[in-house]
């Protein structure tokens, strides 16, 4: 038996990375999964493998969730499928603005917080009835450690601004929430080895390459972490062990935010 048995969960941005890992760890454990994305050939790549290691998945793609009445589609669907809804976990978004704060646009500004604050607010106000209707359950964000401090020199501008405007949300969520059972957490990636960072790793762009390297060299851990490594916390987060945490962020990132590590030595 698995810990997530009997729980229908809706899964964004499920055609790679984060997404991916939390659909195929989610239904290892027993759920039934519905994902979404934008990607089509990515989206059904997912589904077979979580189909392969006998899981249970359905996906709506393309999709795009930031308009309200897919977003209200996507969650009517899980309920038709599988008779309700217990877990969202909002992890799809879309991060535009990169450059420094003074090169910014208004335009990526507006893209940013559209996929990374407004989206997930949509898709909580169209799973929230069918939560309810539930008795209960869970809205798990997707946050950053972009929403505690500003990694120089990322340019996140908007990123950051969204990711804590996200926090905000989820403890409203949870405070409104608490009378139906329901709980809401965002969970904060740190530095993540995903196709959304691929920049980093490949080797493409030295200047990337080696922003990539400093970034890891300040991670207390030493490396930074695999999509499997959040999709594992995630997975605690919506199981019975996690019934009394709400309302709060869970940041996973080897420590980053926490310590000031100068790799100088073994001492």
């Amino acid at each position: 038996m698995g810990i997530l048995d009997g729980k229908v969960a809706l899964i964004s941005g499920t055609a790679g990375g984060q997404g991916r890992a939390a659909a195929i760890a989610f239904a290892r454990e027993g759920a039934k999964v519905l994902g979404c994305d934008m990607k089509e050939a990515e989206s059904e790549e997912t589904l077979a493998l979580v189909r392969a290691a006998g899981g249970t998945m359905e996906s709506l793609h393309p999709l795009d969730l930031a308009d309200p009445a897919n977003a209200a589609r996507w969650a009517q669907a899980a309920a038709e499928l599988w008779g309700g809804i217990d877990i969202l976990y909002n992890n799809a978004g879309r991060m535009v603005a990169r450059r420094p704060f003074s090169h910014s646009t208004l335009e990526e500004w507006e893209e940013t917080v559209k996929y990374e604050l407004t989206m997930p607010f949509i898709c909580a106000r169209a799973a929230w009835p069918h939560l309810i209707a539930r008795g209960g359950g869970l809205i798990l964000n997707t946050g950053s450690i972009s929403g505690h401090i500003e990694l120089l020199p990322l340019r996140t501008c908007a990123h950051g601004a969204t990711k804590a405007g996200l926090m905000g949300l989820t403890r409203m969520l949870a405070a409104e929430g608490a009378s139906h059972n329901i709980r809401a957490i965002t969970l904060s990636p740190g530095i993540v080895r995903s196709p959304a960072t691929q920049r980093f790793w490949s080797g493409e762009d030295p200047t990337q390459t080696a922003l990539g390297q400093a970034l890891v060299a300040k991670i207390p851990l030493g490396r930074e972490a695999s999509c499997e490594e959040i999709a594992d916390v995630a997975l605690f987060l919506a199981s019975p062990g996690a019934r009394y945490i709400n309302g709060t962020d869970i940041l996973v990132d080897g420590g980053l935010a926490a310590i000031s590590y100068v790799p100088v030595g073994d001492g």
